[in-house]
């Protein structure tokens, strides 16, 4: 929505062109940024603004690039012309779009994003990317969409490609936490290195599936620190792997997480290492982040030897 105002200012009076939109993400904004520069070429003298509820950082610097201000609803801004410049950053955005962060990380649409992410350099048609990730074509272009409004995938007649994997993942980590999953904490008097081996096999026995994670993934993939507590995906009846394990569930002092997986997504690009399931570096990255302080400093290390090499 187009809209003019006069900012009267000691020696004159400055007109500003304001471009109003309910999305601040990048492709968005770009859009506005494009018609304000339009706008202003018949009105010399004139200053062009973005306004959004919220607006990105990468939103931000577009804006920022072509001389174009900015403000949000929570007084986050940059105004730049003449004598003037006024910029105000850090204001905790009361406006962000929860619905948006929420449709993007639901468990359906982040069956799209594990694919993305395990294979970045891919090229993916959209009905082969809906197959691979098992979810129906409209949510895989509802996933599309919201990717695509970040500036991170490009189209072209090849397909879908992932552009910005660290940006994605970041956002992600941010909004993810491993107790959505239905966590089962036990304690058994074996080693941890006993216990993993055990658990693989009672596994298999049963036909169940199964992938370790946190430290038990990341043992595997990077190592990085000692740890002290098996953790583990599993899909089938896990009071009947506890009793065959004799695990004794307990309320603290647990050296066995078994985990309800939230959604069948999180065993996307599990891979057998060593006689056990693993799942996929970006999963394993995804729950270590959600750890103590060493969780975080494994995941760090995940990301540098394992992750970022792929893209």
């Amino acid at each position: 929505m187009q809209s003019s105002a006069i900012l009267s200012l000691p020696n004159h009076d400055q007109h500003l062109l304001i471009e109003a939109r309910t999305n601040g993400q990048p492709r968005p904004a770009r859009d506005a940024v494009n018609e304000i520069l339009v706008w202003l070429r018949d009105r010399p003298g004139a200053y062009g603004v973005f306004m959004a509820p919220y607006i990105s950082p990468r939103a931000a610097e577009i804006c920022s690039s072509q001389n174009i201000g900015y403000i949000d609803l929570s007084g986050n801004c940059r105004l730049s012309f003449g004598h003037v410049y006024i910029c105000q950053e850090g204001r905790p955005n009361r406006f962000a779009r929860k619905r948006d962060l929420r449709s993007l990380y639901a468990a359906k649409a982040s069956r799209v994003l594990r694919v993305l992410l395990h294979d970045p350099r891919r090229r993916w048609k959209l009905v082969s990317l809906a197959k691979e990730a098992r979810i129906s074509l409209g949510q895989a272009s509802n996933v599309k969409k919201l990717l695509a409004d970040r500036e991170w995938i490009r189209t072209d007649k090849d397909g879908i490609v992932l552009e910005a994997p660290e940006e994605l993942l970041a956002e992600w980590a941010e909004n993810y936490n491993y107790r959505r999953n239905i966590v089962h904490d036990y304690y058994s008097l074996y080693s941890v290195g006993d216990i993993e081996r055990e658990l693989a096999q009672t596994c298999r026995a049963a036909g169940v599936t199964y992938a370790f994670t946190g430290f038990s993934a990341a043992e595997r993939l990077a190592p990085a620190t000692r740890y002290t507590r098996v953790t583990a995906f599993v899909d089938g009846d896990i009071g009947d792997i506890a009793r065959r394990m004799k695990f004794r569930e307990v309320p603290s002092g647990a050296n066995v997480s078994l985990l309800t997986p939230y959604d069948g997504g999180v065993f996307h690009g599990a891979q057998e290492i060593g006689g056990a399931m693993v799942a996929a570096p970006v999963q394993t990255y995804l729950d270590l982040r959600g750890y103590h302080v060493r969780g975080q400093e494994a995941a760090d290390v995940l990301l540098r030897e394992v992750i970022r090499p792929k893209w």
